[in-house]
């Protein structure tokens, strides 16, 4: 795997691409940023089309979505906003990322006795067993394939020995 560039690496070197002077070629600024050719070439395609943008660090937040939650943060969750009414719960769960309707869920399942990790786990066993069907069936068809070329084999062996005759004819 290759080294991952940050977005601001990338726009540096798009700009100084960019900046060079007419006498060093693209090929030299590659050369000397210690990176390929194409993937300069690349950047400065992505920077045209505005895909290469530099990110306010300010702004960059991780969002993390409510099935990322742990049972501890959710329980913390449920707890901060049971004495909250429906307006302050709503702005309580914007500022955390999340909706209301997802802390009245977590609510419910801690309730209810049922946890999202036992539900996170069966669809990690789902996906686990996805894999490895996807795997079987891939060898299945690749053995059925070499049984299918073995068999036309015979047959075409069946052939050549009624039209040529067998080696085992010609011994006796």
């Amino acid at each position: 795997m290759g080294i991952r560039h940050t977005q601001s690496y990338k726009i540096q070197a798009v700009e100084k691409a960019l900046s060079r002077s007419s006498e060093t070629s693209l090929q030299e600024i590659a050369d000397s940023l210690g990176i390929g050719y194409s993937t300069l070439g690349k950047w400065i395609s992505k920077s045209r089309k505005h895909e290469l943008e530099q990110v306010d660090p300010m702004m960059k937040t991780k969002e993390k979505r409510p099935q990322d939650w742990c049972l501890e943060e959710r329980l913390k969750m449920v707890i901060s906003c049971a004495s909250l009414d429906e307006e302050k719960l709503n702005a309580y769960c914007r500022e955390q990322g999340i909706y209301s309707h997802h802390v009245k869920q977590w609510e419910e399942d801690f309730a209810n006795g049922h946890s999202a990790e036992k539900n996170m786990k069966s669809q990690t066993k789902i996906k686990q067993l996805n894999k490895e069907n996807k795997a079987l069936k891939k060898d299945l068809n690749r053995k059925e394939k070499a049984l299918a070329e073995t068999a036309a084999l015979l047959v075409l062996q069946k052939k050549v020995n009624m039209i040529w005759g067998s080696e085992e004819d010609d011994l006796q």
